[in-house]
């Protein structure tokens, strides 16, 4: 099958906005390239183990979100909305630079695409114990190490972006034995995996997008964690009835904002909310939305020009 590869070319903090914006078109998935991500691996507290010295000479000054559509007849449409979208958000104040918004696009076969992940996509440690590594690459694991074999397809969600990297420190702090969690918007299912081998003893993996769900289900068998994990199409938490120990959800402020409060239902009391996709400007929102729904932020990361926090139901 042949993909329609759309570029969009932002910013950091433009990223996940115009990530979002390329799903609502219909796309299959987007990936997003950014030097900082690069930039901040090589320093020691960096995500990968391993990492080619070369990526940068390639690397575009700008940030890229690349989404992939089937292409067919369906595709110029799908170009329209996209190119009336970005003049929307051209047209906005958002407190942000957004970049140049440009839009490019070409033809891409599928087997080229799933190679390009291969080239860039290293074993890396997530954590004090998690690391996570793609099925084609070698690691001898360490003493204590719980490595999660992750292929990416076509959803978000590979643990090298700093709101997943996050997360999974997150996870390392508050997941006990016999925990149950819920992992929002879990696109690979990565988070809900690491949250079972960190020991919980149900997890609830749920996204919007269909193909995500079964890229998850995919990497929770490959993990060998289906007896755990759980990976069901779904709303945010609107088809969900559990409550659990630890709720997760790596999405953009926005979305957290409007979700914390419906989130608290289905936090036990005592429980932890983790909220990532967070850029810095808009932290100070997404504090106001916990404390007014109840929570007390237990927790903060930063890195990057993105913060993660764990905030603690009464």
């Amino acid at each position: 099958m042949d993909w329609m590869e759309a570029v969009v070319h932002t910013t950091t903090e433009g990223a996940d906005i115009v990530s979002e914006l390329l799903m609502s078109a219909g796309a299959t998935g987007t990936s997003i390239e950014d030097r900082s991500d690069v930039l901040n691996a090589q320093k020691p507290e960096g995500m990968w183990d391993m990492l080619d010295e070369h990526i940068l000479d390639n690397m575009s000054e700008d940030v890229l979100v690349k989404a992939y559509f089937e292409d067919g007849a369906s595709t110029p449409e799908a170009l329209s909305f996209v190119r009336a979208r970005l003049d929307a958000l051209r047209g906005m104040e958002l407190g942000f630079d957004l970049g140049s918004l440009e839009l490019t696009r070409e033809t891409v076969h599928e087997q080229d695409w799933a190679e390009n992940w291969k080239k860039y996509y290293k074993p890396f440690r997530a954590g004090e114990r998690i690391v996570v590594k793609p099925s084609w690459e070698p690691y001898e694991a360490q003493p204590g190490d719980l490595v999660i074999e992750m292929d990416p397809g076509m959803a978000f969600g590979t643990g090298t972006h700093e709101t997943t990297f996050m997360c999974m420190q997150m996870l390392e702090r508050y997941v006990r034995a016999g925990d149950s969690c819920i992992d929002v918007g879990t696109g690979t299912g990565i988070l809900a995996i690491a949250a079972a081998m960190l020991g919980a003893r149900d997890v609830l993996a749920i996204d919007l997008d269909e193909k995500a769900v079964e890229v998850a289900k995919e990497n929770i068998q490959k993990n060998e964690m289906q007896a755990v994990v759980r990976a069901q199409a779904g709303d945010l938490l609107k088809e969900a009835d559990e409550i659990a120990d630890v709720v997760v959800a790596n999405i953009i402020a926005d979305v957290i904002c409007a979700l914390c409060g419906p989130a608290k239902a289905h936090v036990r009391a005592g429980g932890v909310f983790i909220c990532s996709g967070i850029i810095k400007e808009r932290e100070e929102d997404v504090q106001r939305a916990l404390k007014a729904a109840g929570y007390a932020v237990d927790h903060r990361i930063e890195k990057g020009e993105w913060v993660c926090l764990a905030a603690k139901a009464a």
